[in-house]
């Protein structure tokens, strides 16, 4: 697939932010839910679930050997899956945990910045991996005591592009009400979008990929932390196929184009060119990148990209192997480990976040260290 991108044909938002003040990461958690899997274990399982039904089946096993994941958490149990599973079950599993692991990711983000429920200001709230009418920000109030008063956004559709636009937009309210407390939220519940009656590649590739995982992060201009310099997006035009969902009888069909990882290689240079240069930057001005993974060879294109040797993105390679592609919550996973290594701790340092999403829309921030 050929997007044919060029600036007269392309869609594009990019989000200046102005010189001061400028929201900051002021605090990061994450969480996974209790259920631990092995990926050599998950491999066995979908071999017997898909044998005699998915035509070559054993050609397209390596996948599983090949994407670079060790380990993935669930929140149900492996053998739950191997029963047929209605749209309304699978979503009232999601209502359940996702509320659950939202809950333990705010109050550690809280805790590490040392405020209470009762002092954030703005909640947002993104995931694409169910159906919460009312949001799932909404059910936290039963959980934790916010005041009646504060904001609510949730965010539904941006898939793995969430956790970077969706961070982008904690930002810009943050911004927009300087001394606001923002609370970002993020969920996917990837293993329940699963469908045993799904036998096209496209469902045993992401059997292969996906995992549950959330994080949460404060957003304030009071405070510390790395300082939120600009976020950007770009959409592709006529590219609705490349990633998204479709609405079954029995739950989410994932539309996960193989053509990704050439069109990140593709067209995301000019892209992301066009968005460094909005601060005359160019890649050798970013000291991290901290992209969400995709998959292996999502990450192996992002390095040609970026300019790394094969392996020069540690960290996202190392979060995919131990949590699988979480969709919208892995690029945060990545971001924790950055932080942990380092980055935020000496002045003058940049980060660059990026994610791919549905779309097809790829969003960019730029993270500083003051």
């Amino acid at each position: 697939m050929a997007l044919g991108v060029n600036q007269d044909q392309t869609r594009a938002v990019m989000t200046i932010q102005a010189a001061s003040p400028l929201p900051r990461l002021a605090a990061l958690s994450t969480a996974v839910p209790p259920c631990k899997l092995a990926q050599a274990d998950i491999r066995t399982w979908a071999r017997t679930q898909f044998q005699g039904r998915v035509r070559d089946i054993d050609r397209m096993l390596p996948a599983f050997d090949n994407a670079g994941i060790d380990t993935r958490y669930s929140c149900m149990p492996l053998d739950w899956f191997s029963k047929p599973r209605g749209w309304a079950e699978k979503n009232a599993r999601y209502l359940e945990h996702a509320v659950d692991l939202l809950t333990e990711a705010a109050e550690n983000c809280l805790a590490q910045a040392g405020i209470t429920a009762e002092e954030v200001d703005a909640l947002v709230t993104v995931s694409t991996t169910g159906i919460a009418t009312p949001s799932l920000d909404a059910r936290l109030f039963d959980r934790l005591p916010f005041r009646a008063e504060t904001t609510r956004l949730p965010i539904f559709g941006l898939g793995c592009a969430g956790g970077v636009n969706g961070l982008a937009r904690a930002a810009e309210i943050a911004q927009a009400r300087p001394g606001a407390r923002v609370l970002f939220l993020v969920v996917e519940l990837c293993g329940l979008t699963f469908r045993g009656a799904d036998l096209s590649k496209s469902n045993v590739i992401a059997t292969a990929l996906f995992g549950d995982g959330a994080a949460a992060a404060l957003i304030t201009t009071d405070g510390p932390g790395p300082r939120i310099a600009r976020s950007g997006e770009h959409t592709w035009p006529k590219s609705l196929g490349v990633m998204g969902w479709t609405v079954e009888e029995d739950g989410l069909g994932v539309v996960f184009s193989r053509d990704i990882p050439n069109l990140v290689e593709t067209e995301l240079p000019a892209v992301l060119q066009h968005y460094l240069a909005q601060d005359n930057l160019g890649l050798s001005h970013i000291d991290a990148f901290v992209a969400h993974p995709g998959g292996e060879k999502v990450i192996t294109a992002l390095e040609t990209v970026f300019g790394k040797p094969a392996g020069g993105l540690h960290h996202c390679r190392s979060v995919l192997r131990d949590f699988g592609n979480m969709s919208a919550a892995t690029v945060l996973f990545v971001l924790r480990r950055t932080m942990d290594a380092g980055f935020g701790h000496t002045p003058g340092k940049r980060a660059l976040m990026s994610a791919l999403g549905p779309g097809f829309t790829a969003g960019f921030l730029t993270l500083e260290t003051v």
